[in-house]
């Protein structure tokens, strides 16, 4: 830390220098033809076998590399492979366009509730704007899974007094939000901060087991604001308003989650996100969300594709 900033995501930086080094050893030597079959089975296997055991932190960050590392592993071509890896942070000069996908390349859309559906409990993610940052999409609903237009409104930092504007939700009910996925307290990820749907906000999850423990401070505070459903870290008991711009709802968190905007087409129904609002993202280098390694989908004139992911659900 320097100056209450960021400078870089140091954990990430010595991971990607050993899995360099075990890439080059003729002993744990990576194969990207096998890549280029298996994907990320193969990907996870060898990090798990050959760098580190692969918890859900460690997977999220690699999710973020696998496009890239694909597109130059059926290259064959073990230096194009190191060379996407070992690439140097960058800062971007802007905010790239990038269109919402899914794992066909498809380009979703805001009025399918196949994969974003109401107020669903499995954790979603794109990522945006840097190959290490998640996002929570998520289709809000009211208590009795109808969807919700979620209005604008007025977000304050705790921290520092500071106001910004919420755009509200998107698609054509007006239900659609997406937030950062990284805990502005200390940065959880998830599956250790997560979307808690109504049916979870309840005095059943007081005695869950973690990563679905629910504070009395949370519950509390989620019937005071008159939400039926919440974001909730389960590391030290942060919790955000999804229906209010992930405002924050208790601490010790005093900021937050970023909010990544969205844009509706309603002429295709496709849904891009443009940028991201409010504090910086937690772990952000510099405190800039616009440093780092870029999404390898993302075009020369910062256009291009981010996937959507339905993950796990913790409640199962």
């Amino acid at each position: 830390m320097e100056g209450g900033k960021v400078i870089a995501r140091r954990n990430d930086i010595i991971f990607l220098r050993k899995l360099l080094r075990a890439m080059k050893d003729p002993k744990t030597k990576f194969d990207p033809s096998r890549f280029a079959s298996e994907g990320r089975d193969y990907l996870y296997n060898y990090v798990n076998e050959n760098v580190e055991p692969v918890n859900e932190e460690r997977r999220t960050f690699l999710k973020g590399l696998i496009i890239g590392v694909s597109a130059v592993a059926v290259l064959g071509s073990i230096p194009r492979v190191l060379g996407y890896l070992n690439q140097p942070l960058t800062t971007l000069p802007k905010f790239p366009t990038l269109l919402l996908v899914d794992s066909n390349g498809d380009p979703v859309k805001a009025s399918d509730t196949t994969l974003i559906p109401v107020n669903s409990p499995i954790i979603t993610l794109f990522t945006y704007p840097m190959v290490n940052d998640p996002n929570f999409i998520l289709r809000l609903g009211d208590a009795q899974g109808n969807e919700v237009q979620v209005p604008p409104a007025k977000v304050t930092v705790p921290a520092t007094g500071e106001v910004y504007l919420f755009p509200g939700g998107v698609g054509p009910k007006k239900s659609i939000v997406a937030y950062s996925a990284i805990c502005q307290h200390l940065g959880c990820r998830p599956p250790e901060i997560h979307f808690y749907p109504p049916q979870y906000v309840s005095p059943a999850q007081l005695s869950a087991a973690d990563p679905n423990l629910l504070t009395p401070q949370a519950l509390a505070a989620a019937r005071a604001a008159n939400v039926p459903a919440i974001i909730h870290c389960d590391c030290h008991g942060s919790t955000y308003d999804p229906y209010r711009g992930a405002a924050v709802l208790t601490g010790p968190t005093t900021r937050p989650l970023p909010t990544a905007e969205l844009v509706w087409d309603p002429s295709t129904d496709y849904l891009y996100v443009t940028r991201m609002i409010g504090v910086p993202i937690f772990g952000a280098p510099n405190g800039n969300d616009l440093e780092g390694f870029p999404l390898p989908t993302m075009n020369s004139d910062y256009t291009g594709t981010t996937e959507v992911e339905a993950t796990i659900n913790t409640f199962r």
